[in-house]
């Protein structure tokens, strides 16, 4: 089996969690959480990162900082990770979902203004896939109607928009480092900005809000989001890989599009001009009509062969949680038609050819 993602755990790292278990730093006190905070924010080149247990604690945590809650609105892509927008639901605050640009799969900054309400607070583009949002005309509305902006970069480690790297552009990020993540603690998150402020301010939810007079006197309600020495440790070893991590992800997207390009009925990524994308995971696109099946029959011959793959995230309609009624047909078509192939960075050369074999085969094979 050619595994969707397996991460790739390097002699750093594993090094560096020995060391703190040997020092016995276990707990969210000691110095790996202090290095791994300071060197992430030199990295992306903000004032503060802020290290949380979880991607989606990053994001609760942006948002309380940024003083979102019940009775206002955060503007989110309608195709994202459920994370985003259960981060604006943990706040009371309700998530308006706005279509995506069908060929980066981002927020559509055209389609924005029209979402924007009197209880409309921030909006959080979502950087998908590795690909960044078009953020330029999002800060601009954004100052044009006094929101917050909030990058979910979750996705994007390392990804630049027009020359810088997100996860630095907006008034206050938030990042995952998930074991899937190309920057990984196994589970854990950053928020990051460049607002002292909002630092503080992130600092104290991550940690019980306990009051600054006198620790075990809480004046808010907190969250207990800290993550400990070994992730710290884990992700120091990880974040110092990063300029390989990117150069591979970069030579396996190439090799992807070299075995793929030509296949009736597939559409790869695309990279606009302004961006660089990491290509997180290698996503595309099935034109069933094309192709001669649908995305799901692709997926289940590919498995009986021995290369797992992944659906893309669904849209708002299909989610009873959200009980949503409105339809997004961009974020519906390539929810109903989009898939990741294997993108781990333990992935070798010789099983992306093989995914790349397979999937031809396939397409000859099926019927006229």
């Amino acid at each position: 089996m050619i595994p969707v993602n397996a991460p790739v755990i390097t002699a750093e790292s594993k090094q560096l969690v020995g060391r703190a278990l040997d020092e016995g730093w276990i707990s969210s006190a000691g110095p790996y959480v202090e290095q791994f905070e300071r060197e992430f924010a030199q990295y992306l080149g903000v004032k503060h990162s802020i290290l949380v247990n979880t991607g989606t604690a990053a994001l609760h945590v942006a948002l309380l900082a940024s003083g979102i809650g019940a009775g206002d609105e955060v503007i989110v892509p309608a195709f994202t990770m459920a994370s985003s927008y259960l981060a604006v639901m943990y706040t009371g605050a309700t998530p308006v979902f706005v279509d995506v640009e069908p060929d980066i799969f981002t927020i559509d900054p055209k389609l924005i203004e029209s979402a924007i309400t009197p209880k409309t607070k921030a909006i959080m583009p979502v950087h998908i896939y590795g690909h960044p949002a078009d953020l330029d005309p999002i800060m601009a509305i954004a100052k044009k109607h006094h929101l917050v902006v909030i990058e979910d970069a979750a996705e994007a480690h390392g990804a630049t928009y027009r020359g810088v790297k997100v996860g630095s552009l907006g008034d206050i990020n938030a990042f995952s480092f998930y074991a899937n993540k190309i920057v990984t603690t196994g589970e854990g998150g950053m928020v990051t900005t460049n607002d002292d402020h909002l630092a503080e301010l992130s600092r104290r939810y991550r940690d019980l809000c306990h009051s600054p007079k006198k620790r075990f006197i809480h004046d808010e309600v907190g969250y207990n989001y800290r993550a400990t020495s070994l992730q710290a440790a884990l992700g120091i070893g990880s974040l110092h890989a990063i300029t390989d991590s990117l150069r591979q992800k970069t030579h396996m997207a190439e090799l992807y599009e070299q075995g793929l390009s030509g296949i009736p009925g597939l559409t790869l990524p695309t990279t606009r001009g302004w961006a660089t994308n990491v290509y997180w995971m290698y996503a595309i696109l099935l034109d069933p009509t094309l192709f001669g099946m649908s995305k799901d029959e692709l997926r289940a011959q590919l498995l009986g062969r021995g290369v797992d793959t992944r659906d893309f995230f669904y849209a708002p309609a299909d989610q009873p949680i959200l009980h949503s009624k409105k339809h997004f047909p961009i974020t519906e078509d390539i929810a109903t038609n989009g898939l990741y192939l294997p993108s781990g960075l333990s992935l070798t050369d010789q099983q992306i050819n093989a995914v790349c074999r397979t999937i031809s085969q396939i397409a000859a094979a099926k019927p006229l």
